[in-house]
């Protein structure tokens, strides 16, 4: 009996929410001798960098670098503003939100954590509740998550400024775009956030190592009122910084700030407005395939108000333990990896098996997800997992329009 051939030889594709796709070319500025840190390209080209760096944070403020993953990035804005102490209100829409508060309960903060579930974005009325109530502003930060990660789920910052403004309150506006810088439309300034912390490792194309806390004055001036930061944490000589060992508090992440400057390179040729539609027009198409399934079976999105899904992630269920039993099918027939259902259930509760996320996020184009939404209704025709049909061509049509 002749067995069926594995078709998952040849070039695999990640598909989890982060890291993301690396491109090729910021691969190959990574494959090179350990430069000179103490003269050189690397060190003329740090200035371009910074600026180029808040050309995707639309800021003209301050971003300081720091070589870690995006939980060194909520530490180090947290230490720099929060003392042991001070109050901060956590509005969390999923596992990341919650995430940011523990860490500001872990560096001696009173967390304030309005937890709006897994399913819906942040209650504006009731964050207004809360401001309006601290008639003593104790509150000294409201951590709001863009995107966050595990449920998909894209809040309205501009709102929640307004929430703060109208309130006459004068807490930090801190913003995570870990999930969402470079995929989902931000804008730092204009939409008056105070501190924004990201992750070198999703829409910006860098294997994961660095991080970035970006701030305005209003946020540096917290800081220099604090009665000490760290020296590793402290933002200020990384944002300011005079010497080369500055900008990183000491030895430099040498082959990613090569990989970020050809990220960056990439970006700013495609445009930033372009490098957002090109994203928001993928999410649709991912969203159309993703309604033609919903139409039959137990295959849900998370979120159902397309308003409020992220271009960067979806986050999806189906009856356990099919989410994970498609996972294993299309990585192990198809070299095509989705992402586990983080946060939506505790890892060794049999729910946890019903829950999946895509990684639509960076260096990804049109073939790449037609491929992804191939892929997946290929392992629910095999796995025999009820579903609606007419998803590629919902997809198609979504592209073919663009």
């Amino acid at each position: 009996m002749t067995t069926p051939p594995n078709l998952s030889h040849g070039r695999p594709y990640l598909a989890i929410p982060g890291p993301s796709v690396i491109p090729d070319p910021v691969l190959q500025a990574m494959h090179r001798a350990a430069p000179n840190i103490y003269d050189g390209e690397l060190v003329d080209m740090m200035p371009g960098l910074t600026a180029d760096l808040k050309r995707v944070a639309r800021t003209q403020h301050h971003v300081a670098m720091y070589t870690g993953n995006g939980h060194a990035a909520w530490e180090a804005a947290l230490a720099n503003v929060i003392r042991p102490g001070d109050k901060v209100l956590v509005p969390a829409t999923g596992r990341f939100g919650v995430g940011w508060g523990e860490m500001a309960k872990g560096i001696g903060a009173e967390v304030d954590l309005l937890d709006f579930g897994l399913h819906s974005p942040m209650d504006m009325d009731r964050i207004s509740e809360v401001l309006k109530a601290d008639k003593a502003h104790e509150i000294k930060a409201v951590l709001g998550v863009h995107v966050d990660t595990s449920t998909s789920i894209r809040n309205d910052i501009p709102a929640l400024r307004a929430v703060i403004d109208a309130a006459d309150h004068p807490a930090l506006l801190m913003a995570d775009c870990i999930a969402s810088l470079g995929c989902d439309l931000f804008e730092m300034d204009d939409w008056g956030v105070d501190v924004m912390v990201t992750g070198c490792q999703k829409g910006l194309m860098v294997p994961p190592g660095m991080s970035f806390v970006f701030f305005n004055d209003k946020a540096d001036a917290a800081r220099a009122s604090m009665p000490r930061v760290s020296w590793y944490w402290d933002w200020s000589p990384r944002a300011h910084a005079e010497e080369f060992f500055q900008y990183h508090g000491g030895t430099a992440p040498t082959h990613h700030l090569y990989g970020l400057r050809t990220a960056l390179d990439m970006i700013h040729a495609e445009g930033i407005e372009a490098v957002w539609a090109r994203h928001a027009v993928l999410a649709r198409a991912i969203w159309a395939a993703c309604e033609a399934w919903s139409e039959a079976g137990s295959f849900a999105m998370n979120v159902t108000d397309r308003a409020y899904r992220s271009n960067a992630v979806t986050s999806l269920r189906l009856e356990a333990p099919k989410a994970t039993a498609l996972r294993n099918w299309v990585e192990g027939q198809l070299g095509l990896t989705l992402g586990i259902g983080l946060g939506m259930a505790p890892p060794k509760d049999p729910a946890w098996h019903g829950f999946f996320r895509l990684g639509h996020m960076g260096h990804v184009n049109g073939q790449m997800i037609m491929g992804l939404l191939g892929g997946i209704e290929a392992g629910m025709r095999s796995l025999n997992i009820e579903h609606g049909p007419g998803a590629l061509d919902a997809a198609s049509a979504v592209i073919a329009e663009n």
